[in-house]
């Protein structure tokens, strides 16, 4: 068996091996307004380090952005993209939270969408060859070599799509081993654990604003929990998961406040502004497009946890990750705008979650424990 773990690892190191060598022929100018304002975030916070939080156009006297957008061919005339007037502050500030960019900055200018993805696809493939190490059966081997495969694949397609993509997906597996290793059986420090993973998606939210519905699951649990139990222990679990959830995204928050007046005012503008709407034309959208199979996936995986499985804590990943499940694709699905990389963070962050609730799950199982007693977790 340790012979097999060690062949499916290398099989996974192939596939990053490949993806940083297709990573290395990557230009940092390839025509999209999305990429030349992540750009624009970093140069930011290099030249002005944290002030680098306030995007007004004005803040342009360098001509960065202008200049970038020139060699794109975008018209000098027509106002700049990804940036949004805010009537409260009468700013024309960039729309995007200030996580990528921070990351971005952390690499030298002309030099940061390489090292970023490199270094993002790395610490994928080091929690795959954990989860290949952390199976106990031939089966589960290769169960987290294929699941790991898949994963460090996806850190180009679709995640090259978008730069805030490369953290999101460092997250959702972060967040995913602390789930299921929150809910484990006999686990000693849930409080530490609840914290870190609000932490981790508070954080996720400074990448990609929408991040923030990856929390809904989770809330979801503490609150029906709490209900149920009215127990400390719960409470104290949900609060701390709330607070660091809170604290992960206060960059978001600042930022928010600089640009448009107000932490919780939003510097989106135009369709992610637009209130729900079912269309069964982004519907079919997202049906014909790879997200689809990796919702099956897990959809199919949650409902297969909550069937076969004998402990309380098993069944309890299976609801937050089917309620988060539920909550993110009935707001994706009637958002009004389609990428292929939308529903992708929650299906990785549930195929995290359930792939090392599979492999750490107990050898001997326990009990039937009804899910009603999910407060105790």
């Amino acid at each position: 068996m340790h012979y097999l773990k060690m062949a499916c690892g290398f099989v996974c190191f192939l596939v990053l091996a490949s993806n940083v060598w297709s990573m290395s022929h990557w230009s940092e100018s390839r025509g999209v307004y999305d990429d030349v304002c992540y750009l624009r975030q970093a140069h930011l916070f290099q030249r002005f380090g944290l002030r680098g939080l306030d995007t007004n156009l004005s803040g342009d006297d360098d001509h960065y952005l202008s200049a970038k957008l020139k060699a794109i061919g975008f018209p000098a005339s027509q106002t700049p993209p990804c940036h949004t007037l805010m009537p409260a502050t009468n700013k024309r500030v960039m729309q995007y939270p200030p996580g990528t960019g921070f990351v971005l900055a952390a690499f030298p200018e002309g030099f940061q969408v390489i090292p970023l993805y490199a270094v993002t696809t790395a610490i994928i493939f080091g929690l795959a060859l954990l989860g290949i190490y952390a199976a106990r059966t031939t089966p589960s081997i290769f169960l987290a070599a294929a699941f790991g495969c898949l994963a460090v694949y996806l850190m180009i397609n679709p995640t090259k799509a978008s730069y805030s993509m490369a953290p999101t997906m460092v997250a959702c597996a972060l967040a995913g081993l602390l789930t299921a290793r929150f809910f484990l059986p006999g686990q000693r420090h849930r409080l530490l654990l609840a914290g870190l993973i609000g932490l981790i998606i508070g954080l996720s939210v400074n990448f990609r604003l929408p991040n923030l519905l990856l929390s809904t699951g989770y809330l979801l649990f503490f609150a029906v929990a709490l209900l149920w139990s009215r127990k400390i222990e719960t409470f104290l679990q949900g609060a701390l998961f709330g607070a660091a959830f809170l604290a992960g995204m206060a960059p978001t928050l600042l930022a928010n406040a600089i640009n448009a007046g107000s932490p919780f005012s939003t510097t989106y503008g135009g369709g992610d502004v637009t209130p729900p709407d079912l269309s069964f034309g982004i519907i079919w959208q997202y049906v014909a497009d790879m997200q689809f199979v990796l919702l099956v996936l897990a959809g199919a995986w949650t409902a297969a946890m909550w069937r076969s499985t004998r402990t309380a804590g098993m069944s309890r990943i299976a609801l937050v990750t089917a309620g988060n499940l539920l909550l993110n694709i009935a707001f994706f699905m009637s958002h009004p705008v389609f990428t292929p990389y939308y529903t992708i963070p929650i299906a990785m962050l549930s195929l995290w979650s359930l792939l090392f609730a599979s492999l750490m799950q107990p050898a001997e199982s326990v009990d039937d424990v009804p899910a009603g007693q999910a407060a105790n977790a």
